[in-house]
């Protein structure tokens, strides 16, 4: 199968200074949390997670390689996956539609009003998006049937894109989504559905070249070349002010103001001109802020979870090179727990002379917060 994603990610060709952070002296010192295994599966790659307020507990399997079943699954009491809304949503099969069942889930969200979001940015095998067929479905959890599909334009995220990651602001019934692989952000205007595609193509959205990603003691390379992951995680601040992004495949992390995106009169300079730039971190997938505005990321260069406080202290709170093989997604329970999931990304075929060298099972983990 051609690989388009990997082709088409853009480079940036300007590196902007580096801005100083407090330097985090946590690296060697002992583990200061366990991590439990709560879910694992033998079978099939998992990427996204979501523990909604009441509790209940996501997964989302994408379509990234051969083998497939599910693509959303709700664990159970009884520690099963159980396809979610239902079977009909997770039984596509390729050559048919794909627009009203899920093709390849990359990310989940629960929001604070009984919903879960499902992003299904439709590309099987990290190709081109399939049949049109990318989509954000709000699910009701009330109900457990879909409430909304929102579709996007082809100028917004056409056959090329990768949607990647996706947060949700009812006060203002907006959403903001990654897109990977011309960098940027979707902007959704929930009242309408309009969207629009922005700070595509800059510096801050486009993985810095002369950062050196690597894992398996090499730097991540496919056949086609070095890898670079454009904006991939995103994040909402707590008081809905910011959101925060970083590109897959380096260690800076930026902001940028909820204000200005979801305006959609401000043209994109009126946008970039709120861009800040947070620090230098770690190379992360996923984040999450918790309540008190510490925000957690996976160091998937080092296997380890970070927390940057407030201040922009950098704390270590647990490292394992076993099982902590590419923290992906993130989500923080009611109980207090950060839910980590790995996804292995580093030992799928696209990087290993098409050999799968994953170690089997894929997991989530759980560590408890003590803030």
């Amino acid at each position: 199968m051609k690989n388009s994603f990997w082709g088409l990610i853009l480079i940036g060709s300007v590196i902007i200074s580096l801005q100083a952070c407090k330097k985090d002296n946590t690296a060697n010192k002992p583990n200061t949390a366990t991590l439990e295994q709560v879910y694992a599966d033998s079978t099939y790659e998992l990427a996204g997670i979501s523990v909604t307020p009441s509790g209940r507990f996501f997964v989302s399997y994408p379509y990234w390689l051969d083998k497939h079943g599910n693509s959303v699954v709700e664990i159970g009491g009884d520690k099963k996956p159980h396809p979610f809304p239902d079977a009909t949503w997770n039984s596509f099969q390729q050559g048919q539609d794909g627009n009203q069942k899920f093709v390849s889930v990359q990310a989940l969200y629960a929001d604070d009003q009984n919903n879960l979001w499902i992003l299904d940015p439709a590309n099987i095998g990290f190709g081109n998006v399939y049949l049109t067929a990318n989509k954000l479905v709000q699910v009701d959890l009330g109900t457990n049937t879909v409430k909304r599909i929102i579709r996007f334009p082809a100028n917004v995220a056409g056959s090329t894109s990768f949607l990647n990651d996706v947060r949700v602001d009812n006060t203002n019934q907006v959403a903001y989504i990654s897109n990977t692989t011309g960098g940027g952000i979707v902007v959704v205007d929930l009242n309408t559905g309009n969207s629009r595609w922005v700070m595509g193509g800059i510096t801050s959205t486009t993985s810095d070249p002369a950062y050196h990603f690597n894992m398996n003691g090499k730097e991540l390379a496919t056949s086609q070349g070095v890898f670079k992951g454009n904006t991939d995680g995103i994040e909402l601040s707590p008081d809905k002010a910011w959101v925060y992004y970083k590109c897959l495949t380096d260690n800076h992390l930026y902001r940028v103001s909820t204000a200005a995106l979801r305006n959609f009169s401000n043209s994109e300079s009126d946008v970039e001109a709120t861009i800040q730039k947070v620090g230098d971190f770690v190379a992360t997938d996923g984040m999450i802020f918790d309540k008190a505005g510490n925000l957690y990321l996976g160091d998937i260069e080092n296997a380890r979870i970070v927390k940057i406080s407030p201040d922009k202290t950098v704390t270590t709170l647990v490292q394992d090179k076993d099982k902590l093989s590419w923290p992906d997604s993130y989500s923080i329970s009611p109980d207090g727990y950060l839910y980590i999931s790995c996804s292995q990304i580093q030992q799928l075929p696209f990087f290993n002379n098409n050999q799968n060298i994953t170690q089997y099972p894929y997991r989530v983990f759980r560590l408890k917060l003590n803030n």
